[in-house]
C-alpha cells in the first residue's frame, strides 16, 4: 500500500530470479532507490544486503508477500520512534489468506514488551520491526548461518541481551501471506533447533517452559481478530 511518508528510500533485492520480477521492476525503477538482482545465500543474506545498501536512519524489512496495512504505518513507526528517542519500534501483524489478502486467518498481537519476555515464548513480528541502521552498525546484521530463524536470533540480541529501547504500536501494520518454510512441520522443527542455537551463542540460558508456552501463545492468535479501526488509512 503507498505510504504518506515521503521520505522513504525503497531497496529491492531480489535473487537472481526468472520469474519476470525484474521486469516489473523496470516499470518503477523511478522510484525505487537501489535494486539489486543476483544470486545470494538466502533470504537473510539478502536482507543483510538491502541493510548494506541502505542510507537512511530507519531500516524496515517487508517480504515480496507482505504488505503495510494502511497508508500511515511509515508516519507512525517514524513519529513514535523520534518522539520517544528509540532505538526500535514494532506492531501486530495479520496472517492472511494466500489468494485472498483480505481473508484474515491468524492474528498476531504482540502486545507490550517486558524484560525476559523472550524466556516466556513472546517474540515481535519480524515484517513489523523498524530499527535504527545505527543498531546493526553496533550489534550486526542478520546472522546467515541460521537459515529459519536468523530473525528471532536478531531480534533475541538487540532486545534480550544489548536491551535496545523499544515501542510497540498496537495496530496492524502488515499483512502477511501465509505459507513458507518456518510454517512447515520440518520448518518448525529446523526453526527450534536453532532457537537453542541462538539462545546459546547470545550467553542466554533457554528455560523449559519456553517450547510450551510459545505454542500456546500461537493458539491465541488463532482465536484473536484484530479490531476493524486497525486496518483504518
Amino acid at each position: 500500500m503507498l505510504q504518506d511518508y515521503k521520505d522513504i528510500e525503497y531497496i529491492v533485492v531480489d535473487g537472481a530470479s526468472t520469474d519476470g520480477t525484474r521486469k516489473i521492476l523496470q516499470k518503477y525503477q523511478n522510484q525505487i532507490s537501489s535494486c539489486v538482482s543476483e544470486s545470494d545465500k538466502g533470504i537473510y543474506d539478502a536482507m543483510n544486503n538491502g541493510i548494506g545498501l541502505a542510507t537512511g536512519e530507519i531500516i524496515g524489512i517487508l517480504n515480496s508477500d507482505d504488505v503495510y496495512a494502511y497508508n500511515k504505518v511509515i508516519s507512525d513507526v517514524a513519529a513514535l520512534l523520534m518522539a520517544d528517542d528509540l532505538d526500535a519500534v514494532y506492531g501486530d501483524l495479520a496472517y492472511v489468506d494466500r489468494k485472498y489478502a483480505g481473508n484474515v486467518v491468524r492474528y498476531w498481537q504482540a502486545g507490550q514488551y517486558r524484560p525476559n519476555a523472550f524466556y516466556y515464548g513472546w517474540v515481535p513480528p519480524h515484517p513489523t520491526f523498524f530499527c535504527r541502521k545505527s543498531v546493526f552498525e553496533r550489534y550486526g546484521g542478520f546472522n546467515t548461518k541460521y537459515k529459519t530463524a536468523a530473525d528471532f536470533e536478531l531480534m533475541l540480541r538487540f532486545i534480550e541481551k544489548h536491551r535496545i529501547t523499544l515501542g510497540y504500536i498496537p495496530k496492524v501494520l502488515v499483512r502477511m501471506r501465509t505459507g513458507g518454510r518456518a510454517n512447515t512441520v520440518r520448518g518448525v522443527i529446523e526453526g527450534n533447533r536453532e532457537i537453542i542455537a541462538a539462545f546459546s551463542a547470545n550467553g542466554l540460558r533457554l528455560p523449559l517452559q519456553f517450547f510450551w508456552r510459545k505454542p500456546f501463545l500461537k493458539f491465541g492468535q488463532l482465536l484473536k481478530r484484530p479490531a476493524k479501526r486497525e486496518y483504518a488509512v
